[in-house]
């Protein structure tokens, strides 16, 4: 609350005001609680800002801008070269980019080094947000997403902008190649997608009815690069879908509704969308099967996939509650606490024990017994925590992202055995492309992995490959979130 107090008022009630007031009690009492005031932090680098920037190796202060009249509410990362974090007011304010002609610049709404709110429609009030490689995705108090980015991240839906002052609106369709799920096995080994697979290239016809001027609007909103979309979609849902939070990856989305069913579009190439297949992009919102349909809702019991079940030997629970999404691969966690991976698993970043993409959600077996109830996933590396406090890490090492004290990958999930962690209980969890920031009870924060631009914010550039703790003065931590080349804090003011 931006440092104003809220009054609690004693002996002011009805009851109060019928009986006698003693001498004593004739003055009112004021009790004045002060609320310290919401700070963001970033450290870090944004790919694409002025030459003249350098890299942030230690926490800096981000300013709210003050057209926004209102205090921070939650930190939301960032993709490749821009930050986010969304405003009390439900404004999501981006910065990032310098660079006129690059996909970051135009994804994070075209604001330079300096926060501005991203013109999304007037109405909408944004309550999460998250964003992957070059696109995001928000999710609003209606429980409406929005989305924009790369084109083929960008599903069925209605598109709004603004040009010159004269708004436009438009419905936009796709229409998608696939690969049949029956000319897919189940597994297959990672990285065999070819290079026009992993760049998208060729994948869809884009079919559009609209008119010249609205053609026009178009074409100037979106710079020169056909790779993007600039403008925000209303992402079209089936009646009654109301989603409560959105993962973004690489070129993949995830979005969670009410009642614990997942719903996933964009490229699927690695099983990424968990759909059984090599999908190579999904253009409208699609039901992921991480459990049996008619088991969902957070008031039913019982119900998985047989598949599923036999895996792990359990019923893994009754509706998901938890997303993320990495590079090209997804996780989610179920209300038992049973983790489920699927995607691209070159480096073990599906913790299955072995390198193989998962095409269909499958339960990390070896972390049954153990109730999981954070996740977060990098680019080649998924980390996850338990009901304890614990951390559990798998997949790629190769910057010491996974924090177990040495590169080497790991394809089963690893309990971090950190000195720093022993005597702490880490409860918010996030993953940047190659690091880890975590915060822990009584407010600590740690980072490790990958700082060649000082996203650990522990005032250098050396990898590090087990936790280290980053210190913040005067200050409270509440949440964090990496993006792919930094790092940003909530916290509240503890002056």
């Amino acid at each position: 609350m931006n440092g104003e107090g809220a009054k609690l008022e004693t002996g002011g009630g009805p009851s109060a005001a019928a009986a006698p007031k003693k001498e004593e009690e004739e003055d009112e009492q004021v009790v004045v609680v002060v609320a310290g005031k919401r700070l963001v932090y970033m450290w870090g680098y944004l790919p694409g800002a002025s030459p003249q920037r350098s890299p942030l190796m230690s926490p800096v202060e981000v300013k709210i801008p003050p057209a926004v009249g209102s205090s921070w509410k939650d930190v939301s990362g960032g993709g490749c070269g821009f930050a986010m974090a969304t405003a009390e007011s439900g404004k999501l304010i981006t910065w990032g980019s310098t660079d006129d002609l690059g996909q970051s610049y135009v994804t994070s709404g075209k604001h330079g080094e300096t926060p501005e709110p991203f013109p999304l429609p007037p109405e909408v009030c944004v309550q999460k947000a998250q964003a992957g490689w070059a696109h995001c995705v928000a999710v609003t108090e209606n429980q409406e997403v929005y989305t924009w980015g790369w084109r083929e991240c960008i599903p069925t839906g209605r598109v709004f902008g603004q040009v010159e002052g004269d708004s436009c609106e438009r419905n936009i369709s796709f229409s998608a190649e696939q690969v049949s799920p029956s000319s897919q096995g189940k597994k297959s080994s990672g990285g065999t997608s070819s290079q026009s697979e992993a760049r998208g290239g060729g994948e869809t016809t884009k079919k559009r009815r609209i008119s010249q001027a609205k053609q026009a609007a178009e074409n100037s909103l979106q710079s020169d690069n056909n790779e993007l979309s600039a403008l925000p979609c209303l992402v079209s849902l089936a009646p009654g879908v109301r989603i409560v939070s959105v993962a973004a990856g690489g070129r993949h989305t995830l979005a969670l509704s009410d009642i614990g069913q997942v719903w996933g579009w964009g490229y699927g190439g690695e099983g990424q969308l968990g759909l059984g297949s090599r999908v190579r992009l999904v253009s409208s919102p699609h039901p992921i099967p991480c459990i049996e349909p008619s088991s969902y809702g957070k008031g039913t019991v019982s119900g998985v996939n047989m598949s599923s079940e036999v895996q792990c030997g359990r019923v893994l629970g009754s509706y998901v509650k938890k997303i993320a999404c990495g590079g090209r691969h997804s996780s989610v966690i179920t209300d038992t606490g049973a983790l489920l991976t699927f995607g691209w698993g070159l480096y073990g970043q599906c913790g299955q024990g072995s390198t193989d993409d998962e095409l269909s959600p499958t339960c990390v077996s070896s972390l049954l017994g153990i109730r999981i109830e954070e996740v977060a996933a990098g680019l080649w590396h998924t980390i996850c925590a338990s009901s304890d406090g614990d951390v559990y890490s798998f997949g790629g090492n190769q910057f010491g992202q996974l924090g177990t004290g040495c590169d080497q990958a790991e394809t089963l999930p690893k309990l971090l055995e950190a000195p720093n962690l022993e005597e702490v209980n880490v409860k918010t969890i996030s993953c940047g492309a190659r690091h880890t920031a975590v915060i822990a009870d009584e407010g600590r924060v740690f980072c490790w992995g990958w700082n060649k631009y000082g996203q650990l914010g522990l005032g250098d550039v050396i990898d590090r490959n087990a936790p280290s703790e980053v210190r913040i003065k005067d200050c409270v931590p509440k949440n964090i979130a990496c993006g792919w080349w930094h790092t940003l804090l909530l916290g509240q003011s503890s002056l």
